[in-house]
């Protein structure tokens, strides 16, 4: 039995969402050679290819099909929770029932997921082809609680049904989050608040407010540009697989760049310089925004048993800042305070600078 060793340089599977309006479809569009499954009608402004109507479940399977045999490289189906819609019609359909409720409590959905799950397995199908696929979402915000005392906070999540959206999480090797990166500002004088910015950026990995990940070692935030991506798309050297017989030795090989390593490297024509957010920067971006000094943090974090005594906040691990302090700044923020006449170890900060100061 033959071992294979090595990356594997296969088309990707991609899913993209976020608010409508910020411009998921013309992102896909970059992609190489695409063919638009268009399931909402929303490219019609759009210079693309795309098929001329998409408006049952059973389109979309011979539209996957027509697409391979064109030899299209990137295959589009935008977008898959106007796609779950079609594929709930199609289970209202072959049960005979006029809304999926009908069919009985949770039993609907159930068949959903199943029947959704062919549509992951055929695209699962095209890849295999050398054909890459990718799934537009739109993202919705919904309420997440959190079994402690700081509180719920709202989290986007795909606009699919309990039971398909984990099956695209799985399923995708690139979950991707757009958004527009806003700040609020308050006035001094009026205390008014207003939202500034506005760019559009993308997430490829996980925040408590957001689903995203990818497989390729992309940083955190990105420009929301296909150029981001595009040498994880397009761009990998062609991986060696090696097969080796398990009786046999092999002599060691020098230690070699991987493809996605590679992939990073910039060409000579290029300047490009692509940072991490530092979670110890965006946490403190929003300190000085509140007035809150990182002794003040450090010790709610202390009093809460959050982490242990003597550690500076720059120190904190990155997962913590996100999950906890940034995630939960409103509340923490509160929480500091609240608490500050109460908290002894404090006292050496003017009492001028803090509210309800003489």
């Amino acid at each position: 039995m033959a071992i294979i060793k090595g990356i594997t340089n296969q088309p990707k599977k991609v899913v993209i969402y976020g608010p409508e309006g910020i411009g998921k479809s013309t992102f896909a569009s970059k992609f190489p050679n695409p063919v638009f499954i268009d399931t909402e009608g929303s490219t019609k402004y759009m210079d693309v290819e795309r098929f001329e109507n998409t408006d049952t479940w059973l389109d979309i399977f011979k539209q996957i099909d027509e697409a391979v045999k064109e030899g299209y490289k990137t295959i589009v189906v935008d977008t898959a929770d106007w796609a779950e819609m079609l594929c709930i019609k199609e289970v209202c359909r072959a049960k005979a029932v006029s809304g999926i409720e009908d069919i009985g409590y949770g039993k609907g959905y159930v068949y959903v997921q199943e029947e959704f799950k062919r549509l992951l397995d055929k695209l699962e199908e095209c890849t295999k082809k050398g054909v890459n696929t990718v799934l537009t979402a739109h993202a919705q915000m919904r309420k997440f609680e959190q079994p402690d005392e700081m509180g719920a906070y709202d989290r986007w999540e795909m606009k699919l049904s309990k039971k398909a959206a984990p099956m695209v999480k799985e399923w995708a090797d690139m979950l991707l989050f757009a958004n527009y990166q806003t700040f609020v500002i308050q006035d001094e004088k009026t205390k008014s608040k207003k939202a500034q910015g506005g760019q559009r950026v993308m997430y490829a990995a996980h925040h408590p407010c957001w689903d995203a990940k990818n497989r390729f070692g992309l940083p955190d935030k990105m420009d929301f540009d296909y150029n981001a991506i595009k040498k994880v798309i397009e761009g990998s050297p062609k991986s060696e697989i090696k097969k080796k017989e398990t009786s046999k030795e092999e002599p060691k090989e020098e230690t070699k760049l991987t493809p996605q390593e590679e992939a990073f490297l910039p060409n000579d024509n290029e300047s490009v310089e692509l940072k991490p957010t530092s979670a110890y920067e965006d946490l403190l971006a929003m300190m000085e925004k509140a007035r809150i000094t990182e002794d003040e943090v450090v010790a709610a974090v202390v009093n809460k048993n959050l982490q242990a005594p003597g550690i500076e906040l720059k120190d904190y691990p990155e997962d913590f800042i996100r999950e906890f302090l940034i995630a939960k700044f409103d509340g923490f923020s509160k929480y500091i305070e609240k608490n500050y006449k109460d908290a002894p170890f404090l006292n050496h900060y003017p009492k001028e600078n803090k509210k309800g100061a003489k």
